[in-house]
């Protein structure tokens, strides 16, 4: 835990890290408590962040807040992310879903430590429900004088992902604000410049993509996680039959479920052929020169989204998603490949994180925020440890 700063942290729900990855990348925070359900999770988070297993626990969260063996450490800042399956459109019964109800205990963990800030992210679904407006009661009624809420997009951060997740935050001492982009849309400059001081008045640098990610990686070998350094390790392609490979040669770059139809009406699913609207992503291949659509736990899947490779007839590497997701070659990864893959789709992009850390820092201290265009200047030249700058 060397180099760490003074803000002690819990995170909640942590899954592998991708949330503690962003905030301890400051250099700010010092853990002190995480918890989540998934064993191959939190091993992958012990073996980044608690090697020695001394503030991390796995389990349910609510059995440990009931127990009267347990006490949680203090702490000056809890994020998280209580599952947000509950919210999402993906599920169907959402409405009767009792993960909904983890964001209280998420609230108890932060009245049982003294949380002076707090950080919520979940899915964009969670600002426009009933649920929404009782954590804000709740955060008043916990003394959080100060909140901010609003659904942003990783790729407005330097990550080269088009994830939308809203975004709770809220101060019982000074004011808070969420974090200003430090990139932008470049297609989008007349409306940017129209627009509030969010964006507009400001240096941002355009969107980095898929290309600026994962450009240099070579074609995968094997199938399996291999025993050698990253980034190779997690590189590694499937076993397609031939009916599934002559489908992926079918799509055109940019294409989709629909050019596959046209071309080769013979070997698409006849549930695609009946089904004549939606779903323009299936078997879909990614852009070069866009951010990739939202990394999700199946990204090995073609047939669940836009996860074709842009030029290479295969779905994208585990490596691959992960760098898409902003996550470093060199975080430790645990669990099976099916369990990594989990993993990675539902990481918070670190690269977001470190945004929504350096307001959090800024209101600990009482400053200013700081700019953040020039902390993600040069990510992922870091990221592949001596590679080319993501923009050019």
């Amino acid at each position: 835990m060397s180099g760490y700063g003074k803000y002690r942290l819990i995170d909640l729900f942590c899954g592998c890290g991708g949330m503690t990855q962003g905030f301890a990348s400051t250099r700010r925070f010092r853990p002190v408590f995480s918890n989540d359900w998934n064993a191959d999770a939190i091993e992958s988070y012990k073996a980044n962040f608690d090697p020695k297993g001394r503030h991390t626990v796995s389990g349910d969260i609510t059995k440990l807040i009931d127990s009267k063996s347990f006490s949680f450490p203090k702490a000056d800042v809890v994020i998280g992310g209580p599952p947000c399956q509950g919210f999402s459109l993906l599920n169907k019964n959402r409405d009767n879903d009792p993960r909904r109800a983890l964001w209280y205990q998420f609230m108890r963990v932060v009245k049982q430590c003294g949380a002076k800030v707090i950080v919520m992210e979940n899915v964009r679904q969670l600002l426009t429900s009933p649920e929404f407006i009782q954590i804000e009661e709740t955060l008043h009624d916990f003394g959080f004088r100060h909140i901010e809420a609003k659904v942003l997009l990783a790729a407005n951060y330097g990550v080269p992902e088009m994830r939308y997740r809203t975004i709770i935050m809220a101060s019982k001492g000074g004011a808070i604000s969420l974090p200003r982009p430090s990139h932008y849309n470049p297609k989008k400059i007349p409306e940017l410049q129209s627009q509030d001081d969010f964006f507009g008045k400001r240096k941002l640098r355009p969107w980095c993509c898929v290309k600026d990610a994962i450009f240099d990686l070579p074609r995968p070998i094997g199938t399996e996680i291999r025993d050698i350094k990253p980034p190779l390790d997690l590189h590694f392609g499937r076993t397609p039959t031939s009916v599934s490979m002559e489908r992926y040669k079918a799509i055109p770059p940019g294409g989709n479920r629909f050019d596959l139809q046209r071309k080769r009406p013979d070997i698409t699913p006849g549930c695609w052929i009946r089904k004549e609207k939606g779903g323009t992503d299936l078997m879909g291949r990614l852009w070069w020169d866009r951010p990739s659509v939202t990394i999700r736990t199946e990204f090995f899947k073609p047939e669940k989204g836009r996860y074709l490779h842009p030029k290479q007839n295969r779905p994208i590497t585990h490596r691959e998603a992960a760098r898409i997701q902003s996550i470093p070659d060199d975080f430790i990864f645990c669990g099976s490949k099916i369990e990594i893959a989990r993993q990675i789709g539902n990481a918070v992009p670190p690269l977001m994180a470190k945004a929504i850390a350096k307001q959090v820092i800024a209101c600990l201290d009482g400053k200013t925020s700081p700019s953040y265009v020039a902390e993600t200047r040069n990510a992922y030249e870091h990221m592949r440890n001596g590679g080319q700058p993501c923009m050019k």
